[in-house]
């Protein structure tokens, strides 16, 4: 009987949900063992001064001063280490992955690094955004070159309407954008105790069920998506980051123990801006990532306000900084914060449903390729294609 069950079990991991449940269980524990022995090496070297041009915002984090900081260095060890164990590596999206994730934690923590050596208020944002675009730039053309091949791997997947735009060279810079975007949103976030952890965790459970279903056959044409050979290894990826995220806030949880830093919120937001790259849901990340959407737009309505108008539009961005202005408690604040990210990645699988429109053989829908808007066939609907340092403020705290 137990060499039945031995062999029942390893036979079990050549599928990818048990290897994804493996992985995230594997950088879960490792991010949890770590955890201890990080922190207090962290705790040694690298603690976080409070530094604000606000008084205000520097009393309300006066509590978190010396804070060890890039304990992402914990979040890209247990992701990494949940990829390499139980991913395919002769997977091309994984090992873009990994490279993205560990260009931008080193961007990340020469970030950090500057600015706990008090020589600047960290590395100048133009050189920061210079880095981010070449990184991601790299994993852009990689998977340019791989989608290239594939059918609709290149198709803008415009959600509800069920129809795809094939977007041809445009995929790469549309994949920067995404990419530096999501790293700099999630990056921007990451300002209270769990904020950005918490709400990584629903956005990536959202784009995971995305990915799964990607790169299945009867998955993908039942949902209209596109169907990409690979992708659900993507899985594993966003398994392994929900596992090392969720060991982190262990310690993140207020009061935290430890920041993630820049060397934990750039690669973890690249890494959801790929996710939605490699699975074609670029604007459905606007969806299930709304409150970082939320947020990055609260820093450049208030910097847009106050530059052309000279007048302020929240008391303090990011936007959760205005409601801690306003009085509420942090904890408060993020457990809503945490509400509405869950909520948006509810909708957003929502979104993903009612893309299925008619089931195959129904109503002929149009399909358009190009940018030349030319009506090229009829098709059945089922495949329809249009062929922003984390801390209580610094650089990310933006008010006049």
């Amino acid at each position: 009987m137990i060499l039945w069950f031995f062999e029942a079990y390893t036979s079990s991991l050549g599928k990818t949900t048990h290897r994804a449940s493996l992985a995230a269980l594997c950088s879960f524990m490792l991010a949890l063992l770590l955890g201890p022995a990080v922190i207090r090496w962290l705790q040694s070297r690298f603690r976080e001064p409070i530094k604000s041009d606000s008084a205000r915002v520097a009393e309300l984090h006066s509590d978190k001063q010396w804070t060890p900081t890039m304990g992402g260095l914990f979040i890209v060890a247990g992701l990494a280490a949940g990829v390499l164990v139980f991913g395919d590596l002769t997977n091309l999206y994984l090992l873009v992955a990994l490279l993205l994730a560990l260009g931008l934690a080193a961007v990340g923590a020469i970030d950090d690094l500057t600015k706990l050596r008090g020589l600047r208020n960290g590395i100048s944002p133009r050189a920061k955004l210079a880095s981010q675009t070449a990184i991601a730039l790299a994993a852009a053309v990689l998977i340019y070159q791989y989608q290239v091949t594939i059918e609709g791997g290149l198709d803008l997947q415009l959600p509800l309407l069920g129809i795809r735009y094939d977007l041809g060279a445009w995929f790469i810079p549309l994949a920067v954008v995404v990419i530096v975007g999501s790293s700099n949103a999630v990056n921007l976030t990451d300002g209270l105790d769990g904020l950005a952890g918490g709400c990584l965790v629903c956005a990536l459970a959202a784009l995971g069920v995305v990915a799964y279903a990607c790169g299945h056959a009867e998955w993908a044409s039942y949902l209209n998506l596109p169907r990409l050979p690979g992708a659900q290894e993507v899985l594993i990826l966003v398994a392994a980051m929900l596992g090392s995220v969720l060991g982190f806030l262990w310690f993140n949880c207020h009061p935290a123990q430890v920041f993630m830093g820049d060397t934990g919120s750039l690669p973890l937001g690249g890494l959801l801006g790929l996710v939605a790259v490699a699975t074609r849901q670029e604007l459905l990340l606007l969806v299930v990532g709304a409150v970082f959407v939320a947020e990055a737009g609260s820093v450049l309505l208030q910097v847009g306000s106050y530059k052309l108008r000279r007048k302020r539009v929240l008391l303090c961005a990011p936007l959760h900084h205005h409601y801690q202005f306003k009085g509420w408690p942090e904890n408060k604040i993020v457990v809503r914060f945490w509400i509405a990210s869950a909520l948006s990645a509810v909708l957003g699988l929502a979104i993903i449903r009612f893309n299925s429109g008619e089931p195959v053989g129904g109503t002929p829908s149009l399909a358009i390729h190009g940018a030349s808007h030319q009506v090229l066939r009829e098709v059945p609907a089922q495949s329809t294609s249009i062929s922003p340092s984390r801390g209580a403020c610094g650089p990310d705290c933006f008010f006049p």
